[in-house]
């Protein structure tokens, strides 16, 4: 695979570039900089400014309001992103719903569903993960019992990202008891505001309710709100997943921690040299930056595989593995570069509109709540030790 930029394509990443010095608010690139919380606000107002240079959703095709990016113009528009500190697209109906509906849902579903992802008119979350199926996602128990024209859904889902802002939800249920496990589940879209639903916020170590229990008791769901067929939702859950483990990879962000991570370790330190002249710290940097190099040609791989119409397979797993280490390891490096200016947790200072003074540098307050916060990244998207099976049995 040719690694080098084409003149086309670095006039593409110019383009970002000048897009984002004339566009991104300067304010959300500081909070994103500086590690302070998001508001809901904060990413429809950057949806919005993205949707209309007709760049949130800039790898879906052109059919369905997308630009047909490839995969390189892909890779550098996120790295564009990052590097300028702007706020990350929210995943779960550009990147996720998003593509399954494009694949697998009725022409009457993509045209009513995919114009309201881009235009802000919906904010979806993601219905897998039950409190005893998780990884072991087939053991799901959320039921839907088919009643006229309507499903009536009963059950419960956890750790449903930023589910306190979604109007919508995309759920996987269990509509048959009969066979293996995963011939049973299929694909539904809820609509939040449906009586029988409620939700409940997880606060997080960092602080955060980032994270909430979906509860489900008899809901009510139209037919038509079903993706594919019956029961063949397992089929249109793993194609998801593979997309959805591919992007927690995370390379873009990767990247920017990395040259943050530089960044302080190149700083002056009271009475003593800056870090990075630590032959011992200056080695773990290097490791991680090498880790860093090779997953980023393998993602690049991964893509131009999946922008030829190849889904992404066991690749997925790998880089999911690879990706959450990298990052995880970034994150342990630069508490240590701050110091101990990273031993307050004070969620408080991060909030919008908080007059908390946190003692030390700006960049300090955010490195314990990033470090605690990307804990998640081992678990989901189906744990590390899952993804090592996966590969194992598709490998070996």
């Amino acid at each position: 695979m040719d690694l080098s930029y084409s003149d086309e394509q670095m006039r593409f990443r110019d383009d970002v570039r000048d897009f984002l010095a004339e566009r991104l608010p300067a304010r959300l690139s500081d909070k994103v900089r500086l590690g302070r919380r998001l508001t809901k606000a904060d990413h429809e107002e950057w949806h919005a400014i993205l949707n209309e240079r007709g760049w949130l959703a800039g790898a879906w095709p052109e059919r369905f309001g997308g630009q047909d990016w490839d995969a390189v113009r892909r890779h550098l528009f996120e790295e564009e992103l990052t590097r300028a500190a702007a706020p990350r697209i929210v995943p779960f109906g550009v990147a996720m719903l998003g593509p399954v509906l494009q694949r697998f849902g009725s022409e009457e579903q993509q045209a009513h569903w995919l114009p309201r992802i881009l235009d802000g008119s919906d904010w979806w979350c993601q219905g897998y993960s039950e409190p005893g199926a998780g990884s072991d996602l087939a053991s799901l128990r959320t039921s839907a019992v088919r009643d006229g024209d309507h499903y009536v859904v009963d059950g419960q889902k956890t750790w449903t990202t930023l589910g306190q802002h979604a109007n919508m939800i995309f759920c996987l249920v269990r509509t048959a008891t009969e066979g293996k496990p995963q011939e049973g589940i299929s694909f539904l879209l809820i609509d939040m505001s449906t009586p029988g639903i409620e939700v409940r916020p997880i606060v997080l170590i960092d602080g955060e309710p980032e994270v909430n229990e979906v509860f489900f008791s008899d809901v009510r769901v139209p037919r038509a709100n079903l993706v594919g067929e019956e029961n063949e939702g397992w089929t249109y859950a793993k194609y998801l997943l593979t997309h959805e483990r591919t992007n927690i990879a995370g390379v873009s962000f990767a990247t920017a921690g990395l040259a943050n991570l530089k960044r302080i370790a190149r700083l002056e330190r009271s009475g003593g040299r800056p870090l990075i002249e630590n032959p011992h710290f200056a080695a773990r940097i290097a490791r991680v930056e090498i880790e860093l190099m090779a997953m980023t040609t393998t993602n690049l791989r991964v893509v131009s595989g999946a922008a030829a119409g190849q889904a992404p397979g066991v690749e997925s797993s790998m880089l999911k593995i690879k990706g959450s280490v990298i990052r995880q390891e970034i994150d342990a490096l630069t508490r240590s570069a701050v110091g101990p200016y990273a031993m307050p947790l004070v969620p408080e200072a991060l909030e919008e509109g908080s007059n908390v003074e946190t003692v030390g540098p700006d960049y300090a307050a955010a490195a314990t709540p990033g470090y605690l916060n990307n804990r998640k990244l081992s678990i989901y998207g189906g744990s590390n030790e899952i993804q090592r099976s996966i590969i194992a049995k598709s490998l070996l």
